[in-house]
């Protein structure tokens, strides 16, 4: 997770979910609003659950973030064995 959002949620690098249902970057994303309040409308619009355009979703070294919401996560990360990596994108020239 992005540094100025590990301080606002008052977390560290790594935060462990427990994830009810099918694992997708839906239901990571609403486990982790709903675990840290303070994230509501920062890694998504609160209003239309649309990712934020700079935040990316990396997992078992692929680029997740053009994937459906609603798709699986690799069992990797299902089971805990991988992470979800939530990177802010950095932007510049």
């Amino acid at each position: 997770m992005p540094k100025n959002l590990q301080i606002l949620a008052g977390v560290g690098r790594v935060v462990e979910l427990e994830v009810k249902g099918q694992v997708t970057q839906r239901s990571v994303l609403d486990a982790l609003e709903a675990s840290h309040p303070a994230l509501l409308g920062t890694l998504r619009d609160a209003q239309t659950k649309r990712r934020r355009p700079m935040i990316r979703f990396f997992a078992c070294e692929e680029d997740l973030s053009d994937e459906s919401v609603d798709a699986p996560l690799p069992g990797e990360v299902a089971t805990g064995k991988e992470p979800l990596l939530i990177i802010g994108a950095i932007a510049g020239g």
